[in-house]
């Protein structure tokens, strides 16, 4: 066999686990990303048909397995995670969950995902190791343990208006106790498994987690129930549309976590166990400057949930950063007419533009074969020529037929309907003015988001149980 075909882009890859085989996928992802080196559908149905099942109907998404799951246990458990997140953790219920956020010493993001109080003093976590336990080689002092789930458990994400009339069917239990960022255990297909009020669907949306020996049977039970409902299969591709109609950052989308050289030790902590920041290429005209890339939660539109009531990594820059008041987090839907004209500069003689991939602009690696880590655009937001922030997660929505993004610019020019610039374009290249505007942020409130749907206007079949 030639070296060539000895490349990674030429081997042939085994499909992910936890789904069960689908025959229609043509094209899959197979980075860093995935987390164990499987490959995942790209799409199934195609992203105009999936993703408008979050708004409709229902999906299924499995796609984010393996998930980085970690139990963090002991008499010092609550004790170490307060004082690794921002959150406060004082009204933490067994039987609630938080979005943990962690953050370096600049009150940027290294990690964040969900956490669940499963009892007293043990705590399961999603997305924040390896950072947590960068974090938990600083506090030895305490007695707490950390156990490594991932590849032990499996996680998958329903979301849409029909999620829960498709889970009391797979379940067939009543399940409108299960509040926001609430859980609980159920059964699905004979196994017991937890059911999690939260998800990126913005809308009515819910995780289920359990052993990943039933993660297929599952699967299937559960897009079964789903099929008279009009459930979708939901593709890595469409997944990633979700984040910014939602208004969710998603690490690597996004943003980078803050896993840089500016930190040496979490740079080459996450170096030995297998990831390497200087393998991620940066594009777009924010260039190659991480200081306006790594964010801090106030960036995100997270600070409601930074509380200082306690001591954390990063405390005394948020706090700075709080008081200041600098930047925060908006939509921007871009004009029509610019965004035709950078498509339509491949069809013409004369100028081109940066292609602009549709539906966005996740992780594609095509000519960059030395990373496979991953490619992160991100562009400079103007006003009259000044340097006001910087827009990221470029997606088209089929929703309201629309060109919107993330962005985190001055708090002088955040008001909805606000006129900016997005300059389109890698540093070198023949960039493009395209005109935008400041909108809501989150973006999509209707069909009603999550924490706001009131479940109890939804029939069920099953009767309540004490």
């Amino acid at each position: 066999m030639s070296d060539d075909l000895n490349e990674a882009n030429h081997r042939v890859w085994p499909q992910s686990e936890y789904v069960p085989h689908d025959e229609r996928p043509v094209q899959y992802l197979l980075n860093h990303w995935t987390f164990g080196g499987r490959a995942h559908a790209w799409e199934y149905t195609g992203w105009r048909d999936e993703t408008q099942s979050w708004k409709k109907t229902a999906y299924i998404h499995g796609h984010l397995n393996p998930s980085p799951t970690t139990k963090i246990s002991g008499p010092d458990a609550l004790k170490f995670l307060q004082a690794i997140c921002v959150n406060s953790f004082q009204k933490f219920q067994v039987g609630a969950a938080r979005h943990a956020i962690l953050t370096d010493h600049f009150g940027k993001v290294g990690a964040h995902g969900i956490l669940m109080r499963m009892a007293e003093d043990e705590f399961i976590s999603f997305w924040l190791s390896p950072y947590l336990d960068y974090r938990a080689t600083q506090f030895e002092d305490l007695d707490f343990e950390l156990d490594y789930l991932t590849g032990e458990t499996f996680l998958f994400q329903i979301g849409g208006p029909k999620s829960l009339e498709i889970l009391e069917d797979a379940t067939e239990e009543n399940l409108h106790d299960v509040a926001f960022l609430r859980h609980r255990p159920t059964r699905i297909a004979g196994t017991e498994v937890t059911i999690l009020r939260i998800g990126m669907a913005a809308t009515l949306s819910y995780e289920i987690h359990g052993p990943i020996e039933d993660a297929q049977k599952v699967y299937q039970a559960i897009y079964d129930a789903g099929l008279p409902h009009g459930i979708r299969k939901l593709g890595v591709q469409a997944y990633m549309c979700e984040h910014t109609e939602g208004g969710f950052g998603q690490a690597f989308y996004h943003m980078p976590l803050a896993w840089g050289p500016e930190d040496p030790g979490i740079f080459t902590f996450m170096k030995m166990v297998g990831f390497d920041f200087s393998e991620v290429v940066f594009t777009g005209s924010a260039g190659q400057d991480t200081s306006r890339r790594f964010l801090s939660p106030y960036d995100l539109g997270w600070g409601h949930m930074v509380n200082f009531n306690h001591e954390f990594p990063g405390r005394a820059a948020l706090e700075a950063e709080a008081a200041a008041n600098r930047t925060t987090m908006v939509t921007l839907v871009w004009n029509a007419e610019d965004v035709a004209e950078i498509v339509s500069s491949e069809l013409r003689g004369g100028p081109e533009y940066t292609p602009m991939i549709i539906p966005n602009d996740f992780m594609y690696q095509v000519g960059y074969p030395a990373t496979t880590t991953g490619v992160l655009r991100a562009d400079k937001v103007l006003v009259d020529g000044e340097d006001i922030g910087t827009t990221s997660g470029r997606t088209f929505t089929l929703w309201s037929h629309e060109t919107i993004s993330l962005a985190w610019i001055d708090t002088r020019y955040v008001d909805e309907g606000t006129d900016v610039t997005v300059l389109w374009g890698d540093e070198g290249s023949n960039q493009k003015e395209i005109r935008a505007k400041v909108a809501r942020f989150p973006y999509l409130i209707d069909p009603v988001r999550n924490e706001k749907f009131d479940v109890s206007a939804i029939p069920s079949k099953y009767p309540v149980t004490v």
